[in-house]
C-alpha cells in the first residue's frame, strides 16, 4: 500500500476576541484565575447565525488552496466536530454543499477532542488502500452558543472557543514520509465525567421543561478527574507510538498537543522528559477548540516554518469519551 501525507493545511478563527477580562463580567472569575488554571487569556467566539460548517468552509478553502488543489479534486469529505450545525444531518453535508463539491461521501466523527486524530486515522486508511486520492478533514467548533455564562457554569464555560482547522490528505511521493502510525483509545467506562445531557433519546420526548430547567442543555465536567486521566494516558500513548517506531523521546523534533489545558500538556511533557518548548502550545489565544485544536496549531506551525521536511511530529489528543490517540508523522 501507498503512504499517505498532509498535502495542505488550512485555518480560519472568528474575528470576535473575548478575553478573561470580559468574562469577568459576566460571572465571578478572574484574568489570573483562569491563566492560573488553564493557561488561557483569550480566545474566539463566532457571532450570533454563524454554522459550525461555515467556520469549516473556511479553513477547507485554505487548505485545498494550500495543497495546490482545485474543490473538484476532493473526493471524500471527514468532518470532526462536537458542536455540529444541528443534530442531524451530520455536518459534512452542510460543508459538502457550502464548498460546492459534487456527491462525494461525507463522513462525521464524534470523537470530541479526539476527533481530528480519529478522522486522520480514516483518511489515512482510505488514501493507503487506494478508495480515494484526496481527503478533506476538517474539524469545526462553535462551542460559545452551548456555554453556560454563569457562576454555575464557568468552570467549563471559561475552557472553550470557536474556530475550525482543516487537512487534504493524499498520496505521498515519498513512502518514507507522511502518516507512520496512529493509536487509537477509548474507555466507555468514563463517559459520564464530560458530557451534554440534553440529547437523551431514552427519555420521551427527549427534550422536556424539566431538561431545560435542570441545566442538561449545558455541558458537565468533573475537572479533576478529566486532569488526572489526561495526564496519565498522554503520556502512555505517545510512548507507545514511539516503541511501535523504535524511536526515543528526543528523536521528535516537535510534539502538537491537543490544547485542552496548558496544565495538562505540562505535566504530560514533564512525565516524559520532553523540555516544554517542544511541546507547541496556542491555547493562551484559542482556548480549547476541541476537534479544531490540531489542525489549527499545525497550520501556524507550518506558516511560522518552526518544522520542516523529514521532520518528525507527533500529534495526540485526549477527551471525552474518554477517547485519546496520538499520530506520527514524518513531514
Amino acid at each position: 500500500m501507498i503512504r499517505a501525507r498532509i498535502l495542505g493545511v488550512g485555518r480560519y478563527l472568528p474575528e470576535r476576541v473575548v478575553t478573561n477580562f470580559d468574562l469577568a463580567k459576566m460571572f465571578d472569575t478572574s484574568d489570573e484565575w483562569i491563566q492560573q488554571r488553564t493557561g488561557i487569556v483569550e480566545r474566539r467566539f463566532a457571532d450570533e447565525g454563524v454554522y459550525c460548517s461555515d467556520l469549516a468552509a473556511h479553513a477547507s478553502r485554505q487548505a485545498i488552496q494550500n495543497a495546490g488543489l482545485q474543490l473538484e479534486d476532493i473526493d471524500f469529505l471527514i468532518f470532526a466536530t462536537l458542536s455540529p450545525d444541528h443534530h442531524f444531518p451530520g455536518s459534512g453535508v452542510y460543508l459538502q454543499a457550502k464548498l460546492g463539491l459534487s456527491e462525494i461521501g461525507c463522513l462525521d466523527v464524534r470523537n470530541q477532542c479526539t476527533g481530528f486524530l480519529y478522522g486522520l486515522a480514516v483518511a489515512d486508511a482510505f488514501v493507503r488502500a487506494g478508495v480515494y486520492k484526496r481527503v478533506l478533514l476538517v474539524g469545526a467548533e462553535v462551542h460559545s452558543s452551548a456555554l453556560n455564562f454563569t457562576n454555575a457554569g464557568r468552570d467549563v464555560a471559561v475552557l472553550f472557543g470557536d474556530g475550525a482547522g482543516a487537512v487534504v490528505v493524499g498520496p505521498s511521493e515519498d513512502e518514507s514520509r507522511g502518516i507512520l502510525t496512529t493509536h487509537l483509545h477509548a474507555d466507555g467506562r468514563y463517559a459520564e465525567i464530560l458530557k451534554l445531557d440534553i440529547w437523551d433519546i431514552s427519555k420521551k420526548p427527549y427534550i422536556t421543561e424539566t431538561s431545560l430547567t435542570n441545566g442538561d442543555i449545558w455541558p458537565k465536567m468533573i475537572g479533576k478527574e478529566v486532569f488526572k486521566h489526561a495526564v496519565t494516558k498522554i503520556p502512555e500513548v505517545i510512548e507507545a507510538v514511539l516503541k511501535e517506531n523504535n524511536l526515543k523521546t528526543t528523536d521528535i523534533d516537535l510534539y502538537i498537543p491537543h490544547q485542552a489545558n496548558l496544565r495538562i500538556n505540562q505535566f504530560a511533557a514533564h512525565r516524559l522528559g520532553v523540555p516544554q518548548e517542544k511541546f507547541y502550545s496556542n491555547i493562551e489565544a484559542y482556548g480549547n477548540t476541541t476537534a479544531a485544536s490540531i489542525p489549527i496549531a499545525l497550520s501556524e506551525i507550518l506558516e511560522k516554518k518552526i518544522i520542516s521536511e523529514n521532520n518528525l511530529i507527533v500529534m495526540v489528543s485526549f477527551g471525552s469519551g474518554f477517547t485519546w490517540a496520538a499520530s506520527l508523522i514524518r513531514w
